[in-house]
């Protein structure tokens, strides 16, 4: 099966074996929400594994050997398997093979499930360690939303806001890499304005956000609430340059320090997973209306 569509009250979500992405949602009037991998950006809500962002040298370190790895990791790049599949849920799994392990040496098996409910659509992400030594691991959402929404809005009509009050400082990225310095935050107490301007340095990095939910608004039209569990970053991020998307990202896991050379374990934000154990993660997706 190359897709399968999902269907509740008021949504409908539409997953690919490839990358085991998501590739379309839509509300109870049929508006297409998520970017439909346009020019600006070939993709749709990428999963990111085994990285989030870049490694120095686009290389990951262990036990003293370099391994080739990419921006964001390989599982996006690859087909997973249908595992479970109905009329509104879903289970696609990635494993370990010889291709993998030649850019990450390591046994995992990698479980994505989405379910629809009334207006609301969940991702879980399951990492097991399937061998015999820790397992390294990062873990991403890269879902991109229409910006605007509604096409006869302007962009700078939508807002984040958030669900606590965000006042300390964020990260930014230098060619992909982790600035070692904070910068002030663009965000207002919980409102954070929208515009091109903001991503003019690629993307806004909350490694130590207060919220767990946020809303994506504009005062009219589709609104929506993301929420998430197991997290500890987010990133938001458009195409620098101004691009009719914006990327609402749940994060375990950055890009590499501008200074950092040492083992992928060793890595800020990378989550170890003992021999046998799983790690879970997951996040919300809401529709509504704004009144």
């Amino acid at each position: 099966m190359e897709q399968l569509t999902l269907r509740a009250d008021g949504i409908s979500a539409t997953i690919v074996g490839q990358g085991a992405e998501l590739v379309s949602l839509r509300d109870a009037d049929g508006t297409e929400l998520l970017w439909q991998a346009g020019p600006a950006w070939r993709r749709h809500s990428p999963v990111l594994f085994p990285i989030v962002g870049r490694l120095k040298g686009d290389q990951l370190r262990h036990r003293g050997q370099t391994y080739p790895m990419t921006q964001h990791g390989f599982a996006r790049d690859r087909r997973f398997a249908w595992a479970e599949q109905g009329p509104t849920s879903c289970t696609l799994v990635l494993t370990d093979d010889a291709e993998t392990r030649t850019r990450y040496p390591f046994a995992f098996r990698l479980a994505i499930g989405y379910d629809v409910k009334p207006r609301q659509l969940g991702v879980t992400f399951e990492i097991t360690n399937t061998g015999d030594e820790p397992l390294p691991a990062s873990i991403g959402a890269h879902p991109a939303f229409n910006w605007p929404l509604l096409p006869e809005l302007p962009k700078e009509a939508y807002r984040l806001t958030f669900a606590d009050n965000e006042p300390t400082p964020v990260r930014r990225l230098n060619d992909g890499l982790l600035l070692p310095a904070p910068q002030p935050t663009p965000i207002k107490g919980k409102t954070l304005p929208l515009s091109e301007k903001l991503f003019d340095d690629d993307a806004v990095i909350l490694d130590r956000p207060a919220s767990a939910s946020l809303r994506y608004a504009a005062g009219q039209g589709p609104a929506i609430e993301m929420s998430w569990l197991g997290f500890n970053e987010l990133g938001i991020w458009s195409k620098p340059g101004g691009a009719p998307f914006l990327c609402i990202e749940p994060w375990h896991g950055v890009a590499s320090p501008v200074d950092f050379d040492g083992e992928f374990a060793d890595k800020p934000g990378v989550m170890l997973i003992e021999p046998g154990a799983r790690r879970v993660l997951s996040y919300r997706i809401g529709l509504s209306l704004e009144p």
